[in-house]
């Protein structure tokens, strides 16, 4: 008996599949990886790139900008006064109202030859900010986590859209055949969860491929099912071959789209299987290079072995790697609403790691053509909450950038004289999606998919690509 997939490509001199084929949207590139195409075969840039790879360091729950990178004297200046405020959160939207504004909780200093301000929060990365792009300009959509981190990942809030790390890999594929081409590092099950690296409706190849899970230990991370207990390599290698064999007879009777994809997606695994294991394992790196991400030390041991373990998969060719300093708390890590002090903790986890991370890439040759990228969903505001909290900040924040053709030292755009609202060269995170995808040599009104009806993209209808950040 035939299938429907049978009947539409014999009869009528496959026409049928022809108009099947277009009623479902599939573009040029769909078309060529349902033939055979490895769906992350290495491809062109649309033009030169700056950089091949992405390392997204991602802060959940939102530092404060006017605590760590934004400096504002006004803010120490006024500190204890209260100001007129229009809210945007849920209840107190578009609603008028007294806040009293805190000035930080950490002094601030100029740092290198740049002269850029960090407060002392970070003093390891305060070492590095010659090499840094800030941007001050941030906005975003969205006041809440769960819509605001889908935002920042896949460029919507409500919609089930791919995230920038399976765009990127579907435009330029990966440099490493035995290895995925998009890793997320301790991923959270919530505030977007899998979406945060979801395929969406892209082909599933573009799927980001876990490494451990937030609330687990960094030390324990590992992709799953990577190892077989039950048979030993040569074992395994038989089993692989005879699966493989009973699935290339059955594909050579008859075309079978679906096969196929599922062929190549076991010869990856098997790939994977016999590169990926020593790449996750560190016990290789020198003791210089543990002590560098801070490995050892309990307060930095943790995103230590996240960020050397991002190092080690940029090495190796992967495209774009997410590195979660997140957890499955209702409050993300650096979400403090009535306890600031606490992002001490929180930057102690991760400053040392953060720098370790630039100076090893930078002495490997690696961040020339790696952009790093530090960033949350949001920012923080300039007045207090519940005593010694803030609250959740959309209008105005601080990320920044490093390596990848950026600015080295450069700063641009500005918060208002308190730090509340992007007012000087505002960058919209369309706007920085739009970048980075420049950065990598790719166009974000060309880097589409059709599904549904048109043609979709990171940027959605927007975006505009900031020049002034590249070196």
């Amino acid at each position: 008996m035939l299938s429907r997939r049978q009947l539409l490509k014999t009869t009528a001199c496959g026409f049928g599949s022809i108009a099947l084929s277009g009623l479902l949207g599939n573009s040029a590139r769909a078309k060529t990886l349902a033939m055979g195409e490895n769906p992350l075969a290495p491809r062109l840039p649309m033009f030169p790139a700056r950089a091949k790879r992405v390392i997204f360091l991602f802060m959940a729950g939102g530092p404060s900008q006017v605590d760590s990178f934004d400096y504002k004297p006004e803010l120490f200046a006024r500190d204890g006064q209260s100001i007129d405020f229009t809210g945007v959160r849920f209840g107190t939207f578009g609603k008028k109202s007294q806040r009293q504004l805190m000035k930080p909780m950490w002094d601030f200093a100029q740092h290198g030859q740049s002269g850029r301000w960090v407060s002392d929060l970070f003093p390891h990365m305060a070492k590095h900010v010659d090499d840094l792009c800030f941007i001050h300009s941030m906005h975003t959509e969205g006041v809440a986590h769960g819509p605001s981190t889908l935002f920042l990942h896949t460029g919507a809030t409500n919609l089930v859209r791919p995230s920038m790390g399976a765009w990127v890999t579907y435009g330029l594929g990966t440099e490493n055949e035995n290895l995925p081409g998009f890793v997320t590092i301790m991923p959270s099950a919530s505030k977007g969860g899998p979406r945060n690296y979801s395929n969406a409706f892209l082909p599933a190849a573009y799927q980001g491929t876990a490494i451990g899970r937030a609330g687990l230990p960094a030390s324990d991370a590992t992709i799953r099912n990577l190892t077989n207990g039950f048979l030993n390599d040569s074992g395994r290698t038989r089993q692989f071959d005879f699966l493989q064999s009973i699935n290339r007879a059955q594909l050579a009777g008859r075309a079978d789209d679906d096969l196929e994809a599922a062929i190549e997606s076991f010869e990856l695994a098997n790939r994977m299987q016999l590169n990926a294991p020593h790449i996750l394992n560190i016990d290789n790196e020198s003791a210089a290079t543990l002590e560098m991400y801070g490995i050892g030390d309990k307060a930095t041991d943790d995103y230590g072995r996240q960020c050397l373990l991002a190092r080690r998969l940029a090495e190796q060719g992967v495209r774009f790697i997410q590195v979660n300093y997140s957890d499955e708390s209702a409050n993300p890590r650096w979400d403090q609403h009535s306890n600031m002090p606490k992002h001490l903790d929180h930057a102690r986890a991760t400053d040392k790691p953060v720098a370790g991370l630039l100076e090893d890439l930078k002495q490997r040759g690696l961040l020339e053509d790696t952009l790093v990228w530090w960033g949350s969903e949001f920012g923080r505001t300039p007045f207090s909450q519940n005593n010694d909290g803030r609250d959740h900040n959309p209008r105005g924040f601080t990320v920044w950038l490093a390596g990848g053709g950026v600015k080295p030292g450069y700063a641009h755009g500005a918060t208002d004289e308190l730090g509340d609202t992007a007012i000087a060269d505002k960058v919209h995170m369309h706007d920085l999606h739009a970048s980075i995808l420049h950065l990598l040599g790719m166009d974000h009104e060309r880097l589409t998919y059709p599904h549904a009806g048109r043609n979709f993209r990171l940027t959605d209808v927007a975006g505009t690509v900031v020049r002034e950040l590249f070196a």
